[in-house]
């Protein structure tokens, strides 16, 4: 009785940690830019480059701008503070969809955040049938 209870209270605790986890907070990708994930009304998620990778550009010495960006008004802006995660909306157990931007080509894509953990979770875009995607480490 003693071993049924207490492994009822261990499943119980394990399942309510799984619960608890959120996307919310500061992540390192793998190439070391950390990505703030926070709230942005109506129960959505947004996720904005916190510090880039690399933190100053080869070419000129100076923080990362936004080169790529289709709007020629946006290209000199730092990349630090862009928004990267767009309107991302609960879309089942642990999964937001929504929009990405990717500062390496300035294109938009559909696509989705996954918490894989309480340390984990993974962003995926998909730009037709070509998918991909990378894991990020909680930092806080």
């Amino acid at each position: 009785m003693r071993l049924a209870l207490g492994l009822s209270l261990t499943i119980l605790l394990a399942a309510g940690h799984a619960a608890a986890a959120s996307p919310i907070g500061l992540w390192r990708a793998k190439d070391g830019a950390q990505i703030r994930v926070a709230t942005c009304g109506k129960g959505r998620l947004c996720g904005f480059i916190a510090t880039p990778s690399p933190r100053l550009d080869p070419a000129t010495g100076r923080p990362p701008v936004d080169k790529k960006n289709p709007d020629p008004a946006k290209r000199n802006r730092p990349l630090a503070g862009v928004e990267i995660l767009i309107g991302m909306a609960p879309s089942g157990p642990g999964v937001w969809s929504g929009q990405l931007y990717n500062d390496d080509d300035g294109h938009t894509y559909t696509g989705k955040l996954k918490e894989l953990g309480p340390t984990s979770i993974r962003i995926e875009g998909c730009a037709g049938a070509l998918c991909g995607g990378q894991e990020l480490t909680r930092l806080k």
